[in-house]
C-alpha cells in the first residue's frame, strides 16, 4: 500500500502526533502531513456549481477550509480553486468516487489530483493537543474549565494534573489570544481569608491582576488578587438587578467591587453598598466614577451587621434628591437647542426613606447576618402597610447546602435555618412571597442557592435588641 493509502486509511489521521513524554511546550513537534485527494476546478467560474454538486464528498472539518490554492502542477485558470475531498475518496480507486464525481470528472470541469496538507500546531485545539500530552490513564477528566477575569484565566487543578501544570497553562495561553496570565488556585476561597481572596501561583504570563472586567453595560477595574469576583455569577447578577425598580433604594451588605450596585444603579437605583475589605470598597467607589454612577451609590466600608441597621436608620431621614436634565445628542448641540433644553424642567429624583431590597451575598456566613434584621423597624410601623402603601422589604439572602434533583430537601433546610435565625416560622416554599433560587454548582455534592423573602412584620417590629444565632 502506498504512502496515500495509508495515510487515508488511519482514523487518526486529523489528530495531532502523540508525545506522553512532553514536559515542556514543543510547539514544533506538533506538525502532520496528511495526503488528501482534491477536485481542481478548472474554470473559475464553475466553482461555485462544483462545489454545490460535491456537497458530500467534500472535506468538513472546524478550522480546516475545504477551498485551496491549485498545486502549481495543475494547468487552470489563475483564479481557479480545488476542494478537498473527503479521506475515502481515491484517486487510483474510481469505486470509491461519487456519481457526481464521476460526473464532473468524465466532463473535465474537475481535475483529480493529490493534496498535501500540513497541519501545525496552530490547527489544534487546547483539547486535542493536551490529549496528546497527557498520560492515558488521565484522559477521563482533562483540565478544560477555568474561569476568566479579564486577562487572566483561573485554574483549579486536581493533583493529579499537578506535574502538567506549565504545559497545561502554556497551551490554554497559546489557544485563547486575549489570556495573558494563567494561575492555579492553592487554597479554598476564604478558608484562611475573611475577604474571600484566594492565595495562587502564576502558571503563564506575568504576574499582572490588575483586570478590567465588562457586565451588564459596566466596567469594572480591580487588583483580583485582592478582592472577590466570579465571572461565573454574571447571569445571576443580572437575575436579580432585574427585580429592582428606577427609584427604589437597595441595600447591598457586601457588595463586593459592585456587581449588584453598579447595575442597579445605572436602573437609576439608590444603592447603599458596603463591604468590609478596604481594597473592594476603593474598588468600588472608582468604579461607581468610572461608570458615572457616584450619584446613586453610596459606599460605606464597615462590618455588615451593623452596616444593616446603620444604613436603615439614616435612610429614615435621607432627604437627599437628584435633578437630571434631558441628554443633548452632539447633533443636536448648536446654541439654540442647548438653549432650548435648558428651559426645559429636570426630573427631580428623591432618595426614598425605606429600602425596597437588602442583598446579603456572603453564602459561606450570610444566614448569620440575619438576626439583624429583628426589630430594624420597631416603633416605625406606622410607615408601612396597612398604614401606608410601602412594603417591607425584601430580603435576598445567598447561602450553600448540599444537592439533589429536586432540591425539595435543600429548600427545607435553607427555610428552618432562616426561621432559626429570625426566630420566626417559615414554612417554606409554600409561603406567598419566599423563594429559594438554584444559582449554581459550586461542587460535586455543593451548591449556591439565594432565598428570597419577605421581612415579616413580626420580625421587623418586634420589641427586642437584636441577638446573636450561633452558626
Amino acid at each position: 500500500m502506498n504512502q496515500s493509502a495509508q495515510t487515508l486509511a488511519s482514523p487518526d489521521m486529523f489528530r495531532p502526533p502523540i508525545n506522553r513524554a512532553m514536559r515542556s511546550l514543543d510547539r514544533a513537534f506538533f506538525r502532520k502531513d496528511v495526503y488528501l485527494a482534491a477536485a481542481c476546478v478548472l474554470d473559475s467560474k464553475q466553482i461555485a456549481t462544483c462545489r454545490k454538486e460535491l456537497h458530500s464528498d467534500i472535506l468538513k472539518l472546524e478550522r480546516l477550509p475545504p477551498i485551496r490554492s491549485v498545486p502549481p502542477n495543475i494547468s487552470a485558470d489563475k483564479n481557479s480553486k480545488c476542494l478537498l475531498l473527503k479521506p475515502d475518496t481515491q484517486i487510483e480507486d474510481k469505486s470509491s468516487w461519487s456519481p457526481k464525481l464521476h460526473n464532473l470528472v468524465e466532463s473535465q470541469q474537475v481535475l483529480l489530483t493529490p493534496f498535501h496538507l500540513q497541519l501545525d500546531y496552530n490547527y489544534w485545539t487546547y483539547h486535542d493537543i493536551i490529549s496528546a500530552i497527557l498520560p492515558e490513564n488521565e484522559q477521563d477528566e482533562i483540565p478544560v474549565g477555568f474561569s476568566v477575569v479579564g486577562h487572566v484565566a483561573h485554574l483549579n487543578l486536581r493533583d493529579q494534573y499537578l506535574p502538567y501544570k506549565t504545559l497545561i497553562a502554556s497551551v490554554l495561553m497559546d489557544k485563547n489570544p486575549t489570556i495573558r496570565t494563567v494561575i492555579n488556585k492553592i487554597d479554598d476561597v476564604g478558608e484562611e481569608n475573611e475577604f474571600r481572596t484566594f492565595k495562587y501561583e502564576v502558571l503563564a504570563g506575568p504576574d499582572d491582576m490588575n483586570v478590567e472586567v465588562k457586565e451588564q453595560d459596566c466596567i469594572f477595574n480591580f487588583d483580583y488578587s485582592k478582592v472577590y469576583w466570579n465571572s461565573r455569577l454574571g447571569t445571576e447578577h443580572h437575575r436579580l438587578v432585574s427585580k429592582f425598580k428606577p427609584g427604589e433604594a437597595v441595600c447591598d451588605v457586601m457588595a463586593g467591587v459592585g456587581p449588584f450596585a453598579l447595575p442597579a444603579a445605572k436602573k437609576k437605583v439608590w444603592v447603599w453598598a458596603n463591604d468590609l475589605n478596604p481594597e473592594s470598597h476603593k474598588s468600588l467607589v472608582a468604579n461607581a466614577n468610572r461608570n458615572k454612577v457616584n450619584q446613586f451609590v453610596r459606599p460605606s466600608c464597615e462590618d455588615g451587621h451593623s452596616f444593616i441597621r446603620s444604613s436603615s436608620s439614616q435612610l429614615l431621614n435621607s432627604k437627599r434628591q437628584i435633578t437630571s436634565r434631558p441628554k443633548v445628542s452632539r447633533t443636536a448641540r448648536t446654541t439654540e437647542n442647548q438653549k432650548a433644553f435648558r428651559q426645559v424642567p429636570g426630573e427631580t429624583l428623591k432618595e426614598p426613606n425605606i429600602f425596597s431590597h437588602y442583598i446579603l451575598n456572603l453564602p459561606a456566613s450570610a444566614l448569620t447576618f440575619l438576626p439583624s434584621f429583628i426589630g430594624l423597624y420597631n416603633g416605625h410601623d406606622r410607615l408601612f402597610y396597612p398604614h401606608v402603601a410601602v412594603k417591607l422589604p425584601m430580603i435576598h439572602v445567598y447561602c450553600f447546602s448540599t444537592k439533589s434533583d429536586d432540591n425539595k430537601a435543600e429548600e427545607a433546610k435553607i427555610c428552618g435555618e432562616i426561621s432559626r435565625q429570625l426566630g420566626h416560622e417559615f414554612k417554606g416554599t409554600g409561603d406567598a412571597e419566599m423563594e429559594i433560587w438554584d444559582v449554581r454548582d459550586v461542587a460535586p455534592q455543593k451548591r449556591m442557592f439565594c432565598a428570597s423573602f419577605r421581612l415579616p412584620a413580626e420580625v421587623a417590629f418586634r420589641k427586642m435588641v437584636p441577638r446573636t444565632v450561633d452558626s
